[in-house]
């Protein structure tokens, strides 16, 4: 629960009672590789801390699977327009790594929301902090090259490349397993 603490700590300074309150509500799960968090066309009903580990959003398209995000350690994940609407999502989402997450349900923090300002500051921050992941997400697939995500993901994510099969961060990089290829190739021999 501390990596929880520490990396909230970086949004807002909490009270000690609203930590008690967060303590409360949070769930220490451990699930292995491969297990499902959200099932696609599925209500999410939790929003996930990763204290170790790897997930991965994806959606079906056309009979192809797509990545659409990858969280890594330190990071929440949760299928966000399914948390707030509670309506089914198309996406999915899954460990690519033997995981330890922290667990929040949706119920438990409206409740929380309703009688801590301090809690429900902190979900309007993690959504603002979510709308600019995704509107640079946005940015890179329509105005990066394929080789300036690459070079971005591997900047701000150098452990992905060792850790997600290629096909799934090709996916993730909106490129073909093969043009993933020549990008490495090229990086590799400057």
């Amino acid at each position: 629960m501390n990596a929880f603490f520490e990396t909230t700590s970086k949004l807002i300074r909490l009270t000690p009672e609203t930590r008690t309150a967060l303590s409360l509500i949070l769930h220490r799960i451990e699930q292995p590789r491969g297990h499902i968090l959200v099932k696609e066309d599925a209500i999410c009903n939790y929003l996930w801390f990763i204290e170790k580990g790897l997930t991965r959003t994806y959606y079906n398209k056309d009979g192809k699977d797509v990545t659409d995000w990858i969280s890594t350690e330190n990071n929440y994940c949760c299928s966000i327009i399914s948390f707030i609407t509670r309506r089914p999502d198309r996406r999915g989402i899954e460990l690519l790594e033997d995981s330890i997450l922290w667990s929040m349900h949706y119920n438990d923090l409206e409740k929380l929301y309703e009688s801590s300002h301090q809690v429900e500051r902190l979900g309007r921050l993690l959504v603002s902090q979510g709308l600019i992941q995704v509107q640079q997400r946005f940015d890179d697939l329509h105005f990066a090259t394929a080789a300036e995500r690459y070079q971005k993901m591997i900047l701000e994510h150098p452990s992905i490349i060792l850790r997600v099969p290629l096909g799934m961060i090709a996916s993730y990089l909106g490129i073909t397993q093969e043009t993933l290829s020549r990008i490495r190739a090229q990086s590799a021999h400057p």
